[in-house]
């Protein structure tokens, strides 16, 4: 559902408190779906059984990577004997088997996705590949929600870099400087701040975000379930 666009416009300043959005970006995993623990052990079962080698970064460095960025990595740096391709379509046909049924849904993930999406132009940007996006739209009955959703393997760069959300704004029709995201890593935090967008953040609890990437932060949710409530009180205050 990816929109096609010109080339990305600069990258703004976020807006200040008390700017009401005009456009919602929700990341996927972390967010929507509990599903960061799920790729990570699906890649690591994969680099020990064709005998690769772990790092003790691994796990941070591929965090909003692109499907080509984190095979290329797991190629390169991690020592899989696979060709990207194959390394790729390995991981994804795993991840895919947990959406069949019913994917990792968070608390209140599907209920929050409506309510926002009923009051504002919604997005997902996420690093998931668009077979993941879109399986998860189907299996929660969530099709149609979102206006549109971008994978970071349809733009220049994954996260940190802000293309996904760049061209999710774009997307919606919306100035990124105009819209809020909702984000729970490291990298998609600094993807969100990067890009303009008022940044809502949902620390994940298992790969907690660097103090960093937490400074630009409008407000700290301890869930997606608060992010209506947030948008209206952000909404009073303008």
């Amino acid at each position: 559902m990816r929109v096609p666009a010109s080339g990305p416009p600069a990258p703004q300043q976020a807006r200040i408190a008390g700017v009401q959005p005009a456009g919602v970006i929700f990341d996927m995993d972390g967010v929507l779906v509990d599903s960061e623990q799920l790729w990570d052990q699906i890649r690591r079962d994969v680099v020990a059984e064709h005998g690769g080698t772990w790092g003790e970064d691994s796990t941070e460095a591929m965090m909003g990577m692109s499907t080509p960025e984190w095979a290329r990595y797991m190629v390169e740096t991690l020592g899989v004997p696979l060709n990207q391709q194959q390394l790729a379509d390995t991981v994804i046909d795993r991840m895919a088997e947990h959406y069949v049924d019913e994917p990792p849904l968070l608390p209140d993930a599907a209920t929050a996705l409506r309510e926002v999406a009923g009051q504002y132009p919604t997005a997902i940007a996420s690093s998931a590949p668009p077979r993941i996006i879109r399986a998860f739209l189907e299996s929660t009955e969530l099709v149609g929600t979102v206006r549109c959703t971008v994978s970071s393997e349809e733009v220049g760069a994954g996260k940190p870099a802000p293309d996904v959300y760049l061209e999710a704004a774009r997307g919606l029709g919306v100035p990124a400087a105009d819209c809020a995201a909702v984000e729970d890593s490291s990298n998609g935090l600094r993807a969100a701040a990067a890009a303009g967008t008022t940044v809502f953040a949902v620390p994940n609890p298992h790969f907690p975000p660097a103090e960093d990437a937490m400074a630009p932060v409008r407000a700290v949710l301890g869930g997606v379930g608060e992010l209506p409530g947030a948008l209206r009180q952000l909404a009073e205050q303008s």
